[in-house]
């Protein structure tokens, strides 16, 4: 199986491929978030970064079997919504009710907006767009809560360890009572206050694969692992929280998921104190290996310009990882 992490600057987009010679191409294929969609973010490409369509592009991808928003910020979901045209998917996991979106409307832009209230009021439209183009192409929307599983192909398993359903349900009042606000003072702080809070509603997915297990939290940081029993968290690899900001995660947490190897998605200007050197240097005592989907400048460290981090899943624990060359310096 192949896990590949495409440099999408500040943002995460996932891509999964699982031998399935029942599928097309003979993979099943999961697209696991979509980076920014903003030109800005890769504009200057030097270190590799480019948009997830234009990766997909590039290496032939000719269908997409499941596309999973872990949660709606627009580092995260705003690169999904190139994929329905070309690639029109089958099934849609999120941690939102599939039929909440037919109660929403787009949500108006607001005079003096700072800079993450714009992102995030553009996250929102474009999840309410994306739902409604992917419904009408015949995806099916399937809502994500801690016990879900699913097993789409030969030897690997998906679970979803959080958020529980009770989580959920609380996410779906707070993000219709926002919609529904029609005061423009009350409409931003209520979208302060979800934007605050929503990396804490992440989907929390634990991929497995003939023994090897992977565990891929989103946006979670270390408050959002409560009431998930620490022994469920094992896992040879693990994409670290929230762009690896010193909440990202913990002694605790590390102890938990014991990782050989540890995927950070930092951009390579560190932005927002990604890449946090207190984090760093806790999981490098811990044993793991540390891997970056950008370049980010780390002590000890010299990442070559890449286009993606692809690992290389085996059995039992075993894997092998490789930067993939930015194709404009070879």
């Amino acid at each position: 199986m192949k896990l590949t992490f495409i440099n999408v600057g500040y943002g995460e987009a996932i891509l999964l491929e699982c031998p399935d010679p029942s599928r097309p191409g003979g993979a099943f294929v999961m697209v696991i978030d979509g980076g920014s969609g903003e030109a800005e973010e890769y504009r200057d490409r030097s270190t590799g970064r480019i948009p997830m369509a234009e990766y997909l592009s590039s290496i032939g991808l000719d269908h997409i079997d499941v596309v999973v928003s872990s949660h709606i910020h627009e580092d995260h979901l705003c690169g999904l919504t190139s994929l329905p045209e070309k690639w029109p998917p089958k099934e849609f996991w999120q941690t939102l009710p599939a039929e909440l979106h037919h109660s929403l409307r787009p949500l108006p832009s607001l005079p003096d907006a700072g800079v993450s209230q714009q992102k995030f009021l553009r996250s929102i439209n474009d999840h309410l767009t994306l739902c409604g183009q992917l419904e009408a192409q015949g995806c099916v929307l399937r809502p994500l809560s801690a016990g879900w599983e699913a097993r789409p192909c030969p030897g690997l398993t998906v679970r979803c360890l959080g958020p529980s359903q009770a989580r959920t349900q609380e996410l779906a009042k707070l993000y219709a009572d926002m919609n529904h606000e029609t005061e423009p003072s009350s409409l931003r702080h209520k979208l302060t206050a979800l934007d605050g809070a929503m990396n804490n509603y992440s989907a929390i997915l634990l991929l497995e694969y003939r023994g090897t297990r992977i565990l891929l939290p989103g946006d979670t940081n270390r408050l959002g692992y409560v009431g998930i029993d620490p022994e469920s968290l094992a896992a040879h690899i693990f994409k670290v929280g929230h762009h690896g900001q010193k909440d990202g995660a913990d002694a605790s947490l590390i102890a938990a998921v014991q990782p050989a190897a540890v995927v950070c998605c930092a951009s390579s200007d560190r932005r927002y104190h990604s890449a946090h050197p207190e984090l760093l240097r806790q999981l490098s005592e811990s044993g793991a290996a540390l891997y970056f989907s950008d370049c980010p400048q780390v002590p000890g460290l010299e990442l070559p310009p890449h286009q993606a981090l692809v690992f290389t899943i085996e059995e039992e624990g075993a894997f092998h990882a490789e930067y993939q060359p930015n194709i404009q310096q070879q």
